[in-house]
């Protein structure tokens, strides 16, 4: 999808039928396949988009001058049977936003005449589940012929088990989230995670806005947490994330380093209005500094590797070879506990 949006700042909601004053008004080009065209072209990866027609208006030629400012590749498309649509993002203080869209059949059929050619050189095909499965499905078919993979964001697409299925052969990376709001709990992101897993879904990513995400891919499962940041505008973030991971993916990185470098840079997309990237190493400097937790998924269930690794102080597995040598590599390589050293107060009496 092809869009302008104007993205407005401000520090909360107003209640209905009344007002709120914005702090600041940002324009770019949406939808997500666009912000991460652009943001990975801000960060010199080659990127190009394929799009739906706009309208041979104002709004639509200032959609091809601001990809091309971009250095994004591709040709935008024209036509005369309906204007350009109009997003409207509210970003509040808290890292909400909340979003008002066009979006319709007519305008989304209009991929079905894509020209599909620019997928046959390219490393990664990013589609969007919201630009609708007939439409997206060709695309993804055409990399598959190609053996281009495909990151596929899902959202809460999960949700229907035939989407789910139909994708499932089609998909290299799948970024999800919990449901609609993007507010579930713990629980409902490991849900998802095992559900994308049994899938046969290679690499599952589960975002959880400010708790977070988790990826997993075959036996390696990385729990990131994300930093605490002031909250300015979360217009974008998750598509920030997205081409922070695919940044990472391109240039080499192992799974921890790219979901470091994908929370990271959602992160700091937050704590400023629009979608101007970090520079390279400012988001590094944060990806170094994040919490992580590695995982390992058995008996249908997930465990964080020191908690599997802990063992008894008593019992007959103690001095069991396996065990001490397995308590030397976890003292190695598990990051080690801060012990607390409580104040003693002296005795009144000497």
């Amino acid at each position: 999808m092809l869009t302008p949006v104007y993205i407005m700042a401000l520090d909360k909601l107003p209640k209905h039928n009344t007002g709120a004053i914005v702090h600041q008004v940002s324009e770019y080009v949406y939808d997500d396949a666009a912000i991460i065209a652009c943001n990975l072209s801000q960060w010199a990866v080659p990127t190009a988009m394929i799009g739906t027609s706009v309208g041979d208006d104002l709004l639509g030629h200032h959609i091809e001058d601001t990809l091309k400012n971009m250095g994004v590749q591709g040709k935008v498309r024209f036509t005369k049977k309906y204007k350009t649509p109009l997003e409207v993002n509210v970003s509040d203080k808290k890292g909400a936003r909340t979003f008002f869209w066009q979006r319709s059949e007519e305008i989304l059929s209009t991929l079905d005449t894509a020209d599909l050619s620019l997928i046959k050189k390219s490393k990664l095909l990013y589609v969007d589940w919201y630009d609708g499965d007939t439409h997206i499905i060709r695309a993804m078919e055409e990399a598959k012929r190609h053996n281009v993979p495909v990151f596929l964001n899902f959202e809460h697409g999960h949700q229907h088990p035939e989407l789910l299925k139909k994708y499932a052969g089609l998909v290299t990376i799948c970024q999800a989230v919990t449901d609609a709001a993007q507010i579930g709990k713990k629980q409902a992101m490991l849900s998802v995670a095992r559900k994308l897993f049994n899938a046969g879904i290679k690499t599952a990513i589960i975002t959880m806005a400010s708790q977070g995400c988790m990826v997993i891919h075959g036996d390696e499962i990385v729990r990131v947490h994300a930093p605490k940041v002031k909250a300015v505008d979360g217009s974008g973030a998750g598509a920030t994330f997205s081409s922070g991971f695919i940044y990472g993916y391109l240039n080499g990185y192992n799974l921890e380093e790219s979901v470091r470098f994908a929370i990271a840079a959602a992160s700091l997309k937050v704590t400023h209005s629009g979608l101007k990237m970090f520079p390279v190493n400012e988001v590094k400097a944060l990806a170094r500094r994040l919490r992580v937790d590695h995982m390992v998924y058995r008996g249908d269930q997930f465990h964080t590797i020191k908690k599997l690794l802990r063992i008894p102080d008593r019992g007959p597995l103690v001095d069991n070879i396996l065990v001490t040598e397995g308590r030397k590599l976890a003292e190695k390589y598990l990051p080690k506990k801060k012990i607390e050293r409580k104040k003693i107060k002296r005795s009144l009496v000497e």
